[in-house]
């Protein structure tokens, strides 16, 4: 049998309550998902604090890298239409 250090990382997601997101709790190694679903019940929700977990594996997550914030994200500003910042809106509308 392998030992804990050769198991796969997996990142946890948990929501708190019904109707909110699921956020970044954690990470923990485990040998398969539904391992990585019990300890992660185990270890992020000891409380109650949660009602539903995902655990993914680290392998499958992709993200932008901070330090390329700049180049990564530059496409959007060039788009001013998509904020509404210099429309006049009527003194009667409400909840715009």
């Amino acid at each position: 049998m392998s030992s804990s250090k050769d198991w796969p990382l997996w990142e946890v997601f948990v929501r708190s309550r019904r109707g909110l997101s699921h956020t970044h709790a954690g990470s923990l190694h485990a040998p398969d998902a539904e391992m990585a679903l019990r300890n992660a019940r185990d270890l992020y929700t000891r409380r109650n604090e949660g009602v539903s977990i995902w655990v993914v594996p680290s392998a499958a997550v992709t993200a932008s890298s901070p330090d390329e914030k700049d180049p990564f994200f530059e496409p959007s500003a060039d788009k001013p239409y998509r904020h509404p910042t210099f429309y006049d809106i009527p003194e009667g509308v409400k909840h715009l």
